[in-house]
């Protein structure tokens, strides 16, 4: 497995050295100092919790994180994937478990033959420059967000479970599928003229999503 480089964090990861800070703050400086490939990030940290160095460090570039925490809510799990982390990871778990979520995001962030570039009703990603666009204004976007847009794109007018969304955009065969509702609303909430009323994103009952190009009233 490729493992990252250096990871900014306070906890345990696999199986390498790594550049373990307790601390937020001077983990918030090594990453500006040397940007890791990936962060394992404790929720619980002293000073600082781990909530607010997902907010800085997404403010400050892209970069895929992990999240660990002990706390079972799925509240926090939701918050936590509404600014931004990639994944998460509630304790205990095992280290196979950390490693296989980890390969799994990682995967997603490796150079591979990437999906031609699609647009649809104002919408365009380029997958090899990992830019999206929205009637020619560039959209931000986490890793995650991206992957899901692309893939819609690539599939307009058909629909799609959140398990069918979590193995073929996610890579897994299992977890928390509260992971996709929360990515698909962040999405709406930057790609729709009004989110609370999806035009594009479409909530299929009983099955799942679909994405519609004609941006047509839900039934």
């Amino acid at each position: 497995m490729q493992q990252p480089h250096e990871s900014a964090r306070a906890d345990a990861s696999p199986s390498r050295p790594q550049d373990a800070s307790p601390p937020a703050d001077p983990a918030l400086d090594r990453a500006a100092a040397h940007w890791p490939d990936l962060v394992v990030l404790d929720l619980m940290l002293p000073g600082m919790d781990g909530l607010e160095v997902c907010r800085r460090m997404r403010g400050t570039g892209p970069v895929p994180i992990v999240m660990l925490t002990a706390r079972g809510d799925e509240d926090d799990r939701i918050v936590g994937l509404e600014i931004g982390a990639d994944d998460y990871v509630t304790k205990p778990f095992s280290p196979r478990e950390l490693v296989l979520r980890v390969e799994s995001v990682l995967r997603r962030t490796r150079p591979a033959p990437a999906p031609c570039p699609a647009s649809a009703a104002g919408l365009a990603v380029d997958p090899t420059a990992r830019r999206a666009t929205k009637d020619g204004a560039e959209l931000t976007l986490t890793l995650r967000e991206f992957d899901l847009l692309a893939f819609f794109l690539q599939y307009p007018g058909q629909a799609f479970t959140r398990e069918e969304l979590m193995r073929e955009v996610w890579g897994w065969d299992f977890g928390d599928l509260s992971t996709v509702t929360v990515h698909v609303r962040r999405l709406r909430g930057k790609i729709e003229d009004d989110p609370a009323r999806p035009r594009l994103i479409q909530t299929v009952w009983g099955v799942g999503y679909r994405f519609d190009p004609a941006g047509r009233e839900a039934d």
